[in-house]
């Protein structure tokens, strides 16, 4: 998107930490399964109409967390006139805040001005404080990084509100429908379409280190691999393959491209490199291997395979070697993905006519579901790990499936965190961009 790409901010501390504070100062366990969020007052911004709704976008992000419960505003006893301006503590420990936001908003021709401290209430204490400085059209941007610094000065971890998605949005009947790539942020603001639905698009996957989206469409009725531009909105046709292609996705370093390719009557692994155009197999066995992705280091991958007689999970060298079976449970794995932290393995399990959204660690141990249903499918991590999206389908009635639907949802590693992602049309495939400023 443009205005992403102008983006421009200004990143500096306002106050340095106290590395003594009077009282140990509040940190979470965010791997806990279930937690009481923590109370967080956030009082409007200071600065007109634009500190109000940075001030609705940082709440909601916290809140949807699931770790931070934000106070009604009604039971705030002090007002701020700055962001400089010193909290009355006692004040907000009589209404339970154990978190305190102040923040101000200032506009000097087309460019924003945020300012932000977070305090600890029981210690008394500033726990971090940045000012930022970004074109007005990037308000909403401004108000995730808030966010992201809130919850990385709390958890000790990245947040992710600065990120977004890109998903297949489907319209029509379900005998004719149309699918359209669409790109929004992780909040389902900022929606708009990537393709113009005159040719089917399927498995959109984000670059990990620029706007730039690889996917498998059908012009002309041939399958191939593209890559899309997301500023300038150029698709690059990777290669005409001999046989159906499935699943594309980027190596960590964005350099390859590995996916399945139907070849001869049987369906292997092979990388691509985006210079050369080389193209390299990787698998070489009579089933079906697909739905590769790397680890983060980029030295393994893992697919699903039914070279074991059901369809399960594996892994091997990111060269091809060292093959080895990693999900043993009942039932049927696939759409395998790595954390971006290196620690799980998510995927989709189907058993007993339910498709449920898991994890379980590299070596296929600690096997755990998350979300189950009539059909929940396509997993996606956040750029910190700690939450996946997917897309679930309820079932229809009748002839062509009517009343049949399909959207998004996340739902965290404790799983008791799920949540609908509403866009505007019927939604599937989600993929989550990195945490980048270039984005």
């Amino acid at each position: 998107m443009r205005l992403f790409r102008s983006l421009f901010f200004t990143f500096s501390a306002l106050i340095a930490l106290s590395t003594t504070p009077a009282r140990a100062e509040l940190s979470v366990d965010i791997t806990q399964g279930s937690m009481n969020p923590i109370p967080i007052a956030i009082p409007n911004f200071v600065g007109g109409n634009y500190g109000a709704q940075v001030t609705k976008v940082i709440t909601d992000d916290l809140e949807r967390s699931s770790l931070f419960r934000g106070l009604n505003p009604n039971s705030f006893i002090q007002q701020f006139s700055s962001s400089a301006d010193l909290p009355r503590f006692p004040d907000w420990k009589a209404i339970n805040a154990q978190l305190l936001v102040v923040g101000s908003v200032s506009q000097v021709g087309s460019n924003l001005s945020v300012d932000f401290r977070l305090y600890d209430v029981l210690s008394q204490k500033q726990m971090t404080g940045f000012s930022y400085q970004t074109p007005v059209a990037n308000w909403r941007r401004i108000a995730h990084l808030v966010s992201d610094a809130i919850y990385e000065r709390v958890t000790g971890e990245k947040g992710y509100f600065d990120s977004r998605i890109v998903y297949v949005a489907e319209t029509g009947a379900r005998t004719r429908q149309t699918k359209r790539l669409a790109i929004m942020d992780q909040d389902g603001f900022n929606q708009r379409y990537l393709t113009d639905g005159r040719a089917l698009v399927l498995t959109p996957r984000f670059s990990p280190n620029s706007p730039t989206i690889t996917y498998l469409g059908y012009y002309n009725r041939t399958p191939q691999v593209y890559m899309l531009h997301v500023d300038t909105g150029r698709v690059e046709t990777l290669g005409t393959f001999p046989g159906m292609t499935f699943a594309p996705r980027f190596s960590p370093d964005g350099n390859n491209i590995v996916f399945s390719m139907a070849r001869g009557g049987n369906t292997d692994i092979f990388v691509m490199n985006l210079r050369s155009k080389r193209v390299q197999r990787l698998t070489n066995h009579p089933s079906i291997d697909t739905s590769p992705s790397y680890s983060p280091d980029g030295s393994q991958i893992v697919f699903n395979s039914d070279r074991g007689g059901s369809q399960q999970l594996y892994t091997m060298d990111a060269n091809g070697g060292s093959v080895q079976r990693i999900s043993f449970g009942e039932g049927r794995y696939s759409t395998p993905v790595w954390s971006p932290r290196g620690d799980l393995i998510a995927f989709t399990k189907s058993k007993g006519g339910q498709f449920s959204i898991g994890v379980m660690r590299t070596d296929g141990s600690s096997e755990r579901i998350l979300s189950s249903s009539f059909l929940d499918e396509g997993p996606t991590w956040a750029p910190n790990g700690r939450v996946l999206m997917f897309f679930r389908e309820t079932p229809g009635y009748g002839t062509g499936g009517v009343g049949k639907k399909s959207q998004l949802y996340s739902v965290d590693l404790t799983g008791y965190n799920l949540r609908q992602i509403r866009t505007p049309t019927e939604a599937s495939d989600p993929a989550w961009s990195a945490l980048n400023p270039n984005y």
